[in-house]
């Protein structure tokens, strides 16, 4: 066969296991994104006028990934692909489905809670655990496919390549933010809430299979990807844990030659794999980074538990805060259009520089919000303020990953992935324990004051580091040659 013919045939191929990795990656996200939308309105429908189940919920699911973040890190750096494949999908689509059979359980019986007060508590601690177990499999599924696969498959190609596979990767999980909400919307507003339950069951139970075929063809076709596995397995569970643990010992025995015994305790707790995998992270040149973007998760101003169960208080039909939504993630979803584009024209440090101050300046919109009298036009203004800074956001959050995907090693790519997501679940949790503290709905405003003031804490963090990094902001004197005297 011709040489032509030879490398057409190869692009064809390698098209095809694209294409496949993305539907995977789209039927696995379209499951999450239904329950993340439909939880907090099944909350607030089991306890009007409350947002603490809501805010319960989203503790449990938070201080999970927090506490057991960096240990998913680690799991999926020691184990091959396939298995990682498998425990997160069996994990999580089991639990989305026995979750939403719980809802279903506790939605068909109103008067369960003064009738049968132990099973209402058993069901709902069922959909508590469900759901931590299920965003943990996610996790997993995140780091494999975001962190490791798509770096793993551009290898040798142009940096161009890298970000634009995760542009499409960030692309499709919005795409599912915008599609599945609309939908269980609208399936809620017009069915019942109870007929979105079993939906969201049914739907994990169909589609686990296909996507464990879809992503294992990926799998077997790349090469690389089986290489990278076997070398992993092969040589990071022996080599790298005797020299971590080597160096380890040298440094707490300079630091702490008067006491052995004293040394001995601090070195055993330093080599405990999670505050290990804490450390790897802190080391990192982009822990500033991280922690800017880990801050954003500390707010209610998202399509989240939260605040969608503070629309629906507000009098905001379901299917109205769906569409919201969908314009949400249709506006994060031209960022990832957008981010190649400016990433390519301006680096990636300055793109994450001038998307969080964007968003910070589409959150004022937010903060207006709070001093309408109107309780419905407050909502709106509220709705519009969040959609729109999700521009800045996604071109903020695609800006910090490109730089851990650049400038992380890969020994220790899988565990700054898993601390990261770990940050980010502590910052969340404090969200959802604010939301408890602050529980009525008609003080959801002090909480939007309070996300904003943590938005411009990470716009100036991550200011500091582009300081550090490039001792300038901006070129002042490109400004002033613009400015006409």
């Amino acid at each position: 066969m011709d040489e032509p013919l030879i490398e057409e045939a190869n692009a064809k191929h390698s098209s095809l296991l694209l294409l496949k990795l993305y539907i995977g990656h789209f039927l696995a996200r379209w499951g999450a994104r239904m329950w993340e939308f439909s939880v907090g309105l099944y909350m607030i429908n089991v306890w009007p006028d409350s947002l603490l189940l809501a805010a319960a919920y989203g503790v449990v699911e938070s201080a999970s990934t927090a506490l057991f973040g960096p240990l998913i890190g680690q799991l999926v750096d020691k184990l091959s692909y396939t298995r990682i494949l498998q425990l997160w999908l069996l994990c999580q689509n089991l639990s989305f489905a026995v979750a939403g059979g719980a809802v279903v359980a506790i939605l068909m019986h109103t008067d369960l809670m003064t009738a049968n007060y132990a099973a209402f508590i058993c069901l709902l601690v069922l959909i508590n655990i469900s759901g931590a177990v299920a965003v943990l499999s996610s996790l997993a599924g995140t780091i494999l496919v975001e962190r490791e696969w798509v770096v793993v498959m551009s290898e040798g190609q142009s940096p161009g390549v890298l970000t634009k596979m995760n542009s499409v990767i960030r692309r499709i999980d919005l795409t599912c933010k915008l599609f599945a909400p609309v939908l269980t919307g609208f399936v809620i507003s017009f069915v019942s809430l109870a007929a979105s339950a079993m939906a969201l069951a049914i739907w994990n139970i169909a589609s686990v299979f296909l996507i464990y075929f879809l992503l294992m063809s990926v799998y077997e076709g790349i090469p690389r990807l089986r290489d990278a596995s076997e070398r992993r397995v092969s040589s990071r569970s022996t080599v790298r844990e005797v020299d971590e643990s080597a160096s380890t010992y040298h440094e707490r025995e300079s630091l702490i030659p008067s006491n052995a015994n004293e040394g001995t305790v601090i070195s055993k707790f330093l080599s405990l794999p999670y505050i290990s995998a804490w450390r790897v992270y802190i080391n990192q040149d982009v822990a500033l980074p991280g922690l800017a973007l880990a801050l954003l998760y500390f707010t209610v101003l998202s399509f989240g538990t939260l605040m969608t169960a503070a629309l629906e208080w507000q009098g905001i039909p379901a299917y109205v805060i769906g569409i919201a939504r969908g314009v949400s993630a249709t506006v994060g979803i031209a960022a990832t259009f957008g981010y190649p584009v400016l990433e390519a024209r301006i680096s990636t440090l300055r793109t994450g520089l001038w998307s969080i101050w964007s968003q910070w300046a589409c959150i004022l919109l937010c903060v207006a919000s709070v001093f309408m009298r109107s309780r419905i036009s407050s909502a709106y203004v509220l709705m519009a303020g969040v959609a729109s800074s999700r521009l800045g956001l996604w071109m903020f959050d695609l800006s910090v990953i490109q730089q851990m995907q650049d400038h992380v090693a890969e020994s220790d790519r899988c565990v700054v992935g898993g601390v990261q997501n770990s940050l980010q679940s502590m910052l969340d949790l404090m969200t959802y324990i604010m939301g408890m503290v602050i529980s009525n709905p008609q003080d959801f405003w002090k909480l939007i004051v309070l996300s904003f003031v943590v938005v411009t804490l990470a716009a100036l963090s991550y200011s500091v580091h582009i300081y550090r990094v490039r001792e300038h902001l901006v070129h002042l004197d490109k400004l002033l040659r613009l400015i006409k005297w």
